[in-house]
């Protein structure tokens, strides 16, 4: 097993942790003698385009997920501060689900039929979002690139105007695995997985490369925070690698665990629990008036390594890092800005793309043309697809290393893959700078 220096190996004897449950607590034809019309310009006027979303700004998922609608509100402020889209400014509407599937159907309703959006864009969770995916198609409504890495977002032949954006838990599971095959051979490895479709995914490409390592299964639920069964279970079985397909709160929640029984195995969290500013921000939380108040996040964090598809606003060489700073500065939160404020800023940015690239004349009819036309060149490092029946985002990841202090290093370049059992290949692809990448007026 993997030792850990100073600090870390101290945290076992000065951590008495008390788990409080604070945390999280033929393009565009709809189906073929479908009477919808998508020659429509509906939430379009002269002067603006409405759009909507819906986003956990309350419930179990709030912690790790409310900025993704901050960051692009940020982005579409500075779109429309820049003179908008050919024209008209962004009306950006984001309505609160709370994680509640039942709730999603009813603001999504409303969005629909109230505020009459032009465009669902990253609409957030997987099992939130499921529960609208056919009532906005079938409303020949574009359902443009939800917030989860879902698989059921890549099935142009029954839901031909959902485009899917996050690399889909599969794809990058396949590259985690063979890093973790190339780069701790023989190991045992333990997973732990959110109990839905996260997963199942998850493992399933997990599973092409190290099903003969693992030693435990462990799936968490989101409402029960409470890991120490989990995580015993992988003390047990000598797990020496823990892959944790989870969200912020229960990265945080095992890591914590973990240090609480001196357990310390090499940590290696998927794109949807790696915003390591979100983390250190929970881990401050979770242990705030416990014998662990005082240790720095980065006793924990430390040497985790992260999969990863957007720019990472630690990389202070990306160009793309340091223009969602300054916007983030000018049009965000007071808060500190973290990567999924970067996440809902990249996904505003290429959103915004496609609709500058529709033209003036903006039908929903127009904005699938594009989708299904559209050569993307960023602002990702990672290839994205969303034509020839391919409606799955981004294609892969890269892999990187936290470093104490808040450095990262990206210790292998970006891979593409696919669902199934093909290989996973480098690829030559370089984004397009904010200066060449055309977005807004």
């Amino acid at each position: 097993m993997r030792n850990r220096s100073g600090t870390r190996a101290a945290l076992a004897a000065t951590l008495a942790l008390t788990m409080l449950a604070t945390a999280c607590g033929g393009a565009g034809e709809v189906t073929e003698g479908s009477a919808t019309d998508l020659d429509v310009s509906t939430g379009v006027t002269d002067d603006s385009i409405v759009i909507g979303t819906h986003q956990p700004l309350t419930g179990p998922a709030a912690a790790g997920y409310m900025a993704v609608s901050q960051g692009a509100s940020a982005v579409f402020d500075y779109v429309n501060a820049q003179g908008g889209i050919n024209g008209r400014e962004i009306d950006y509407r984001v309505e609160d689900d709370g994680y509640d599937p039942s709730k999603t159907i009813d603001v999504t309703r409303k969005l629909v039929i109230e505020d009459e959006i032009f465009a669902m864009v990253g609409g957030l969770g997987t099992p939130t979002h499921t529960g609208v995916l056919d009532y906005l198609n079938d409303e020949g409504v574009p359902d443009i690139f939800p917030s989860s890495g879902a698989l059921a977002w890549n099935n142009p032949e029954e839901h031909p105007l959902t485009y899917g954006w996050q690399t889909d838990y599969t794809k990058e599971a396949k590259i985690q695995g063979e890093y973790i095959a190339e780069n701790f051979p023989g190991q045992a490895v333990g997973y732990l997985y959110q109990n839905d479709d996260i997963g199942e995914d998850s493992q399933a490409g997990l599973d092409q490369y190290l099903a003969e390592e693992v030693v435990a299964r462990e799936h968490y639920e989101s409402e029960v925070t409470d890991l120490s069964a989990q995580i015993a279970e992988f003390e047990r079985t000598e797990a020496e690698v823990v892959v944790c397909s989870c969200i912020p709160a229960f990265v945080a929640l095992g890591m914590l665990e973990a240090a609480r029984i001196g357990y310390e195995p090499q940590w290696v969290v998927s794109s949807i629990g790696g915003d390591t500013a979100t983390l250190r921000a929970l881990l401050s939380q979770f242990t705030e008036g416990t014998d662990a108040e005082d240790v720095p996040a980065d006793a924990f964090l430390e040497g985790m390594l992260i999969t990863s598809y957007m720019p990472r606003v630690e990389d202070e060489n990306d160009e793309w890092a340091q223009l969602f700073v300054e916007i983030y500065e000018e049009y965000g939160e007071d808060t500190p800005i973290t990567n999924t404020h970067v996440f809902g800023m990249t996904q505003a940015v290429m959103f915004a793309q496609a609709l500058k690239a529709a033209g003036e004349d903006l039908t929903r009819q127009a904005l699938i043309d594009t989708m299904e036309s559209m050569e993307w060149q960023g602002p990702s490092p990672v290839p994205f697809s969303s034509a020839d029946g391919d409606h799955g985002g981004h294609q892969g990841v890269y892999v990187l290393e936290y470093q104490a202090g808040g450095d990262i290093e990206i210790i292998q370049d970006t891979r593409v893959t696919d669902r199934e059992g093909g290989p996973n290949e480098e690829i030559d692809f370089e984004a397009l700078s904010p200066d060449e990448l055309v977005f807004h007026d």
